[in-house]
């Protein structure tokens, strides 16, 4: 008897020591720049034999940062200016703030891409005035920045022909079939989503500048100036002058310190293939990786930069 219960309890020991933690990571659409980085932070981070990352698409920022404090996901890929209004309880999250969130890793910067038909005749913000405009899916990154310089800029989103609450996915479709005639995307360059848009038809990118976007800038931080550069998509052969944030990795403050850590190492230990899996982290460097954070970082994820020197 004596030698059965060791037998079982040698098993069950086998088994909790085997037992591997799994993890999830929400993105965005799969013509994004979010889900293609999410797999392939998934597939360093599963070298850990103790950890299981699935990566999953969903309607980006705002669902991401409120499924991962549901503990629905276990990460997710946010907005740094998403990141600020959850945790600080401010614009879309007036009264809904929650300092659980705590930030991973900054991924790389995101520049607002205000994508257009040459055929539409849009030139400007302005422009879009009685115009088919495909602001962003409720509850997404896109909708939430697009509505923010269309407020620096004195833009009624009422003046718009019609309001688009497409995701980001079907906007190409939508593009070609002249269902709308541009669309918002925040997103890291390039991107196959615009790619295929341009390889489509002629589009054209809007600038965004001027007096009152710098008055935004300095009114809220996390915003920075940036530029789409020349020939990032076919027909766009200049610069285009963007605002942008940095895409953040978030989880809840309740986070395994196991799985936070596993994510950070797997970036760090791998650092030069990391930057070759898609070409948005291109420009990323080990120092940047905590820069644009929004909100604090989580105790493991800080206990690594420490001991990689990034962090003093």
């Amino acid at each position: 008897m004596k030698k059965s219960s060791l037998i079982l309890s040698g098993l069950l020991l086998a088994s909790t020591l085997g037992a591997k933690e799994f993890v999830s990571i929400g993105t965005g659409g799969m013509t994004g720049t979010y889900y293609p980085i999410g797999g392939a932070i998934c597939r360093l981070v599963n070298k850990d034999p103790n950890i299981k990352c699935s990566v999953q698409s969903t309607g980006g920022s705002v669902y991401n940062v409120n499924n991962v404090l549901k503990k629905e996901l276990t990460f997710g890929f946010v907005q740094s200016d998403v990141v600020y209004d959850k945790f600080n309880g401010t614009g879309k999250f007036e009264k809904m703030g929650d300092q659980r969130l705590r930030s991973v890793v900054s991924i790389y910067p995101e520049l607002l891409a205000l994508v257009v038909t040459k055929d539409s005749g849009i030139k400007s913000i302005e422009d879009l005035a009685g115009k088919k405009y495909n602001v962003g899916n409720p509850g997404s990154g896109n909708e939430v920045t697009t509505l923010a310089v269309f407020k620096a800029k004195k833009f009624d989103v009422a003046k718009l022909g019609y309001r688009g609450v497409l995701t980001v996915q079907e906007c190409p479709h939508a593009l070609k079939d002249k269902k709308i005639d541009g669309y918002s995307f925040m997103v890291g360059h390039p991107t196959a989503n615009i790619t295929d848009a341009a390889n489509s038809m002629p589009i054209d990118i809007l600038d965004i500048t001027g007096e009152d976007v710098d008055k935004m800038i300095a009114d809220y931080p996390y915003f920075a100036k940036g530029v789409i550069p020349n020939g990032s998509y076919e027909g766009i052969n200049r610069d285009v002058n963007s605002i942008g944030v940095k895409a953040v990795l978030v989880a809840d403050e309740s986070a395994s310190n196991e799985a936070v850590r596993a994510v950070v190492k797997s970036i760090l230990d791998n650092f030069d293939e990391y930057k070759t899996l898609h070409p948005a982290l291109k420009s990323v460097t080990k120092e940047s990786l905590i820069q644009g954070l929004s909100a604090p970082l989580h105790p493991a994820a800080e206990a690594v930069f420490k001991e990689a020197g990034i962090i003093k």
